[in-house]
C-alpha cells in the first residue's frame, strides 16, 4: 500500500483530532448509514485516544450549534460560532472528504497534499495525485483498475491480449499501451491522453481520444477536445500550472492540495483570471503570491480555515 504516515507536520494538527471531527461531521449527517455507524465504531474502539478526541470535538460541535444539546448552556456570540463551526467543518468535513474509508478498500492511496509513485505487477506506472486511491483488479483476460476517488496517471505497458481498463467517475477507460489520467470527482475534464490513444465510454456515450486530446463533458454528453495535457498532468512533478483560468477555479484546485477549506469571499474576484506556476507541495505560499499579485485578502483564521477576498 502506498501512503504517507498522515500526519502533516506544517498545520500542527493531531491526525486523530481530524479523524474524530471527521466522524462526528459524518454522523451528524442526515446521509449518515448503518456501515457508517459500525466503522465508526471499530475505529473509536481501537484505541482509547480516539474515543476521548471524539467526546471532545462531540461537544464542541454541539456548542456549535450543530447538534440540539440538551444541557442548558449560555454559548458563543452567533457570529463567532458561525466562524468556528466552519472552521471545524474546514478542518474535518465528512469521511468521505479524508477518504477513510476508500482507503480501507484501496491497494494503492495517497495522503492529501502528497503525490505517490508506484509500479503495478505488469510493470506499467501509475502516478496517484493529492487524496486519491484505487484498487488494482488483474485477471486473466484484462488489467482492470477501479479509481475509487481523486486522479491518477498511467504509463501503460503494451499488452494487446489483455488490455488496460480503468474505471472511475462513471467512466471506463480502454487502452493497450498508452499513458493518460482520468479524475473520478467530477471534473468537468475527466479523462486526457498524453501518449498513445484511448477508448471512453459512460453514460454520456463513447468517444475514442488520442494524444493531445481529453474529455469534456457537457450536457450529458462526452466530447473529445484538443487539450495540453502535459500541462494539465504537471502535478506529477508537484507543479500546478494555470494559464487564464478563473481565481474560483484556482483556489478550488489549491484546496484539493490541503488539509482544510479555503473560502473565497468576492464573487467579481474570482472571476479574475490567474497565469502562473504553483508548487503543490505549498499552497499557503500560492495564496502569498495571489494576494500579492491580484490585491487579495487572505485570512488564515486558523491552519484549516483560509479566508480569500472581503474582510468578514
Amino acid at each position: 500500500m502506498v501512503a504517507s504516515d498522515g500526519t502533516d507536520a506544517d498545520d500542527g494538527e493531531d491526525p486523530v483530532e481530524h479523524e474524530a471531527a471527521a466522524w462526528v461531521a459524518r454522523l451528524s449527517s442526515s446521509d449518515a448509514t448503518e456501515d457508517d455507524r459500525r466503522a465508526f465504531e471499530a475505529w473509536r474502539g481501537a484505541d482509547p485516544a480516539r474515543a476521548a478526541a471524539y467526546a471532545e470535538m462531540d461537544a464542541l460541535w454541539r456548542r456549535l450549534g450543530q447538534l440540539p444539546d440538551p444541557r442548558p448552556r449560555k454559548g458563543p456570540p452567533k457570529r463567532l460560532a458561525g466562524l468556528a463551526a466552519l472552521a471545524l467543518i474546514g478542518g474535518g468535513t465528512l469521511v468521505h472528504q479524508l477518504g477513510l474509508l476508500d482507503r480501507m478498500r484501496a491497494d494503492l492511496w495517497s495522503d492529501v497534499g502528497t503525490i505517490e509513485h508506484a509500479t503495478l505487477a505488469d510493470g506499467s506506472g501509475v502516478d496517484l495525485n493529492t487524496d486519491s486511491a484505487l484498487a488494482v483488479r488483474f485477471t486473466e483476460r484484462e488489467r482492470g483498475i477501479e479509481l475509487l476517488r481523486g486522479e491518477a496517471s498511467f504509463d501503460v505497458v503494451p499488452d494487446p491480449h489483455r488490455p488496460f481498463v480503468v474505471r472511475g467517475g462513471g467512466l471506463s477507460v480502454r487502452a493497450v499501451g498508452t499513458r493518460f489520467f482520468l479524475r473520478a470527482d467530477g471534473a468537468a475534464g475527466p479523462v486526457g491522453v498524453a501518449e498513445g490513444r484511448v477508448d471512453v465510454s459512460g453514460p454520456g456515450g463513447r468517444a475514442v481520444v488520442s494524444a493531445g486530446e481529453a474529455i469534456r463533458i457537457g450536457e450529458g454528453a462526452l466530447r473529445v477536445v484538443a487539450a495540453d495535457v502535459e500541462r494539465d498532468t504537471a502535478w506529477r512533478d508537484g507543479r500546478l500550472i494555470f494559464a487564464g483560468q478563473p481565481l474560483a477555479a484556482v483556489l478550488a484546485e489549491l484546496n484539493r492540495y490541503r488539509r482544510g477549506r479555503i473560502v473565497l469571499l468576492d464573487r467579481g474576484l474570482g472571476a479574475r483570471r490567474v497565469t502562473g506556476a504553483f508548487d503543490a507541495r505549498n499552497t499557503d505560499e500560492a495564496l502569498d503570491v495571489i494576494a500579492a499579485t491580484m490585491g487579495a485578502r487572505i485570512r488564515r483564521l486558523s491552519p484549516l480555515l483560509v479566508l480569500v477576498g472581503s474582510p468578514l
